[in-house]
């Protein structure tokens, strides 16, 4: 199903008794218009063409009259009063797009050049666009020749994927072959992770017809994005019925579709989420409403019983006069404040809402976590404890972080993420508790900071500060500095870790494809305390 059939199937009034208007209006319209066409003719005893010579207006019938403004701006009234819909109101804690699973053929066949500057380099190019397509959004990497692998599991941060995506080459994979199939398992089980549901992109450059009937299976919503010039064919892709096969395209008008239709299911999903309110479109209808009383200032258009009319359609529904701007007559500011939100722009986000919770979300994603803790408070819900267990941790406070993820499931034994969050929290206080411990042996030289506070509250050692080496001293190096100094390739590691889980598979030990747990942003699985 495409977008477009997602919210013609959704689309209907919030308020649908505000369209008893429209037949109020029809009627008006008939009778004014066929009163205003109607003309007293002189009376009998004067020749026909005399008579058509003297009398003006017989043809007003057929042109336009202020009724015909008048009714049509007093419809759009009631149709934006009844409040016409196809969305539920954006979550802003709930990803809009719909967790995808990327699949890259690795093979020798995906390094030739009849698609400049190759069909891989193409692919991952295009992968890329994917990603900034849909920032912020889910999405896994997979790839696959004779065996498939994870290479970085569902992340919502672009820059995890690109090194790995870069380190891709046909003399990395441990086996030849083409084996879609086992791909797309291995793609359903992260998706079955996921909690709502998502998509598989496949980009290559052919199929085996044999893997065909598993993709046409799938329960997931499967894309294939042919890397083949213009006029190629290929037996599998041709016998896909179900499954759209896109072709690669200069522009990015390829990847648009696939996004569109993977995030058909997904759209579908967040429509049956009773919990969220349905989004008002009626305001959009006041634009053509105020257009047309633009005519009311021509001479002879001015029917002050419209004006009064239109006056008491407005008044039940409008809010409270504001003049901060052209939005506020329009929209409110928990509105305004979720345009901006999706425009990513948080800080002002946070300046618009008034909803506590959706503020103080804002403001956490913002990177303002002592006020995001601050204004969560007015709310009593597992979600704004949740919230602000993660601005706390964010922010250093590990123990008040370990509080309010337990205040969460203490709230609801069963929310997502608390129970993860609060092991992790707690590991991150005892860990901080033992070095500070081990700092009174002399056992850790300085970690990198010039000072480093820890989050002690337990008193566990002495009152230490930690200082920072200096230039050519001795101590542990920075993260940057210990990364500088390592020489193998991301290529040579995924090479290295596909042999690794290809022998365990040949081996039949179980998680032989499942990505390692030190891959980095495997934590990433939703928003983590660590």
């Amino acid at each position: 199903m495409s977008p477009f059939a997602v919210a013609l199937d959704a689309f209907h009034f919030i308020r649908p008794f505000w369209l008893l208007l429209l037949p109020v209006v029809a009627g008006l319209w008939w009778i004014v218009r066929r009163t205003g066409s109607r003309r007293d003719l002189p009376a009998d005893g004067i020749a026909p063409h005399l008579r058509a010579a003297l009398t003006l207006g017989t043809a007003r019938g057929r042109r336009l009259m202020p009724i015909d403004g008048v009714a049509l701006g007093l419809s759009c009234l009631a149709l934006g009063a009844a409040g016409p819909t196809w969305s539920r109101m954006p979550d802003p804690f709930v990803a809009q797009s719909a967790p995808v699973v990327v699949v890259l053929e690795v093979t020798a066949s995906m390094e030739a050049t009849d698609v400049a500057p190759s069909r891989l380099e193409r692919g991952k190019q295009k992968i890329r666009d994917l990603l900034a397509l849909r920032a912020g959004a889910r999405t896994a990497l997979v790839a696959y020749a004779g065996s498939a692998h994870g290479v970085v599991p569902m992340t919502e941060d672009p820059n995890v994927m690109t090194p790995y995506l870069e380190g891709l080459t046909p003399d990395i994979m441990p086996r030849e072959g083409v084996r879609a199939a086992e791909a797309l398992a291995l793609a359903e089980a992260l998706l079955a992770q996921e909690e709502a549901p998502g998509g598989v992109l496949f980009v290559a450059d052919g199929l085996d017809p044999a893997d065909a009937a598993a993709l046409e299976a799938s329960d997931a919503a499967v894309a294939v994005l042919a890397m083949l010039p213009e006029g190629a064919r290929d037996r599998g892709f041709d016998a896909l019925d179900a499954v759209p096969v896109v072709s690669v395209t200069p522009d990015d008008a390829d990847i648009r579709r696939i996004d569109g239709m993977l995030n058909a299911a997904y759209r579908q999903a967040l429509l049956e989420n009773a919990d969220q309110p349905w989004l008002d479109r009626g305001h959009w209808l006041a634009w053509p409403a105020a257009l047309l009383t633009l005519l009311w200032f021509r001479r002879g258009w001015t029917m002050r019983w419209a004006a009064v009319l239109a006056l008491a359609l407005a008044l039940p529904t409008g809010a409270p006069a504001r003049a901060d701007g052209i939005a506020d007559w329009f929209l409110t500011p928990d509105q305004q404040g979720s345009r901006a939100y999706r425009d990513r722009d948080f800080g002002r986000a946070a300046e618009l809402f008034v909803d506590p919770l959706w503020r103080g979300y804002a403001l956490y994603r913002d990177g303002q976590y002592a006020a995001a803790v601050e204004v969560l408070d007015r709310v009593e819900t597992a979600q704004a404890a949740f919230i602000q267990g993660m601005a706390q941790v964010k922010s250093r406070a590990y123990r008040d972080g370990v509080r309010s993820f337990e205040t969460a499931l203490r709230r609801d034994p069963d929310y997502p993420g608390a129970a993860g969050n609060l092991a992790v929290a707690t590991e991150i206080v005892a860990y901080v508790e033992e070095a500070r411990e081990q700092s009174d042996t002399g056992e850790d030289a300085g970690i990198g900071a010039d000072e480093v506070v820890f989050d002690n509250e337990a008193n566990r050692g002495a009152e230490t500060r930690i200082e920072a080496p200096q230039e050519g001293g001795a101590g542990l190096m920075t993260a940057e500095q210990w990364m500088n100094t390592v020489d193998t390739s991301t290529g040579d590691f995924l090479r290295q870790r596909f042999a690794i889980e290809a022998a365990r598979a040949g081996a039949g030990e179980p998680g032989g494809d499942a990505p390692e747990p030190d891959t980095p942003g495997a934590d990433e699985g939703g928003e983590d305390a660590g």
